[in-house]
């Protein structure tokens, strides 16, 4: 008997569901063990063949938009592991973004879920309102709060653990790194970002360090911005595209790579081609999209000089980033960027490339379900006994560390931190003892 039509279509006509790609899932199930949600809880509304079904009977006006039928969506991570297991290709990262802005427009939350988004995007995107926190958890840092808070099991902002320092809170980056070496090898503007660049200034230093090592000409132009990415994957559509139109003229200089090391970033910044692209016809936006490359991609692709980079003896677990290993398909290139170091030993870890519950705002916005995943994330960390765990994306990074603080814990670092700890001579012992102070861990 077929479905009865509902009077109010769950979808608009701005950019729905695509029907070819709703059409493209067989509901074969191979998404399922890859799926995080459904790893948690065994619940077929909440696995990628589940959530499609869901869409699909929305877009045929069969289901109403309730707060009820997007809480499933809502609880996706979008870390696109089912797009990788899909046997048939299916683009579940394009629905559930197209799905999600459905909803953020269309759908009115509760008055204390619109608050905590409202107040989550008035911070995230902005460098230098997170620069403002990262002073706020030094001092946290320093005085002790933050290790009672997480002893007494604390979520959220206050129990996250960027290795910051008063040093890269007032060293400010240059606009131009010039190539080593005497050569120039490629030409690379720097993406800087905002969490990047607001809590993890360093690394974006490291950066642009390590590429000039590896003969890069490096610019880093002024007045960046957000790249739309935590936006767009929370169906924030029109605010994200509008940071991605703005960000462009400052990158875009036509022939230069765009070397990006945020695997959500990069993942958006490769995607621009088609978001950006509303008539068709936008080949600049193609183009500067093919220019952009993820750090790993670039070094892999000019390995250092001979010689430049020295023992730096550490057992080192690797994480893939969702955004990376899923989205971009880059699983080789940290691990071999890694390798390259003389001394460093890569360690496994069990479900390496499973999401670890940050994913984006994701961990401040579905707590209980982020929190499993990080505490079953730090599990496996812990059985690899590394000195290191080392992901390459930001928000990994703050994720992991808070689920692995407390006692001895486990520092971690972005993969070019170890690059350029190498290229520079420093001693393994310090560079772990720096940062399990910087971390608040206790020393081994």
């Amino acid at each position: 008997m077929p479905q009865r039509s509902l009077p109010v279509p769950a979808f608009d006509d701005h950019n729905p569901p695509a029907r070819d790609l709703l059409d493209d899932c067989v509901h074969c199930g191979f998404c399922l063990p890859a799926c995080p949600t459904y790893q948690l809880w065994g619940e077929e509304a909440d696995s990628p063949r589940g959530r499609i079904l869901l869409m699909d009977r929305a877009a045929r006006n069969e289901l109403p938009l309730t707060r009820e039928l997007t809480r499933h969506f809502d609880a996706c991570l979008g870390c696109m592991a089912c797009v990788t297991a899909c046997p048939s290709g299916v683009r579940y990262d394009r629905l559930i973004e197209q799905t999600r802005q459905q909803v953020g427009r269309r759908l009115r939350r509760p008055l204390p879920e619109r608050l905590r988004r409202a107040g989550i995007f008035a911070l995230f995107p902005h460098p230098r309102r997170m620069r403002a926190v990262a002073w706020l958890l030094l001092a946290l840092r320093v005085s002790g709060v933050r290790r009672l808070v997480r002893s007494r099991g604390g979520s959220g902002l206050f129990a996250l653990s960027p290795a910051v320092s008063r040093a890269a809170l007032t060293a400010r980056l240059p606009g131009h790194v010039p190539a080593q070496g005497g050569t120039t090898r490629l030409q690379a503007v720097l993406l800087t970002g905002c969490v990047q660049q607001g809590l993890f200034a360093d690394v974006n230093a490291a950066t642009a360090r390590v590429l000039a090592a590896y003969g890069c000409d490096v610019r880093i132009p002024p007045g960046q911005g957000c790249c739309g990415a935590l936006e767009l994957h929370a169906g924030r559509e029109s605010a994200a595209l509008a940071r991605a139109r703005r960000l462009v003229p400052h990158l875009d200089d036509g022939a230069s790579l765009v070397a990006v090391n945020s695997a959500g970033c990069g993942s958006v910044l490769k995607d621009y081609g088609v978001l950006l692209d509303t008539t068709g016809g936008d080949d600049r936006a193609r183009a500067f999209a093919a220019r952009v490359r993820d750090v790993s991609e670039i070094l892999t692709a000019l390995e250092p000089r001979p010689g430049a980079l020295q023992r730096l003896p550490m057992r080192v677990a690797y994480h893939d980033a969702c955004h990376l290993a899923h989205a971009q398909g880059i699983r080789e290139q940290p691990r071999a960027m890694l390798a390259a170091i003389p001394g460093i030993e890569l360690v496994p870890l069990a479900e390496s490339d499973t999401c670890c519950g940050s994913a984006g705002v994701y961990n401040l916005l579905e707590r209980r379900a982020a929190a499993d995943l990080g505490r079953r994330k730090a599990a496996h960390v812990r059985a690899a006994a590394p000195d290191a765990l080392v992901a390459a994306n930001p928000g990994c990074l703050l994720q992991i560390s808070a689920h692995l603080g407390g006692g001895e814990g486990v520092p971690t670092f972005h993969p070019v931190e170890l690059l350029d700890a190498s290229l520079r001579g420093v001693n393994a012992d310090d560079l772990l003892r720096t940062r399990r102070r910087l971390q608040g861990l206790h020393g081994r």
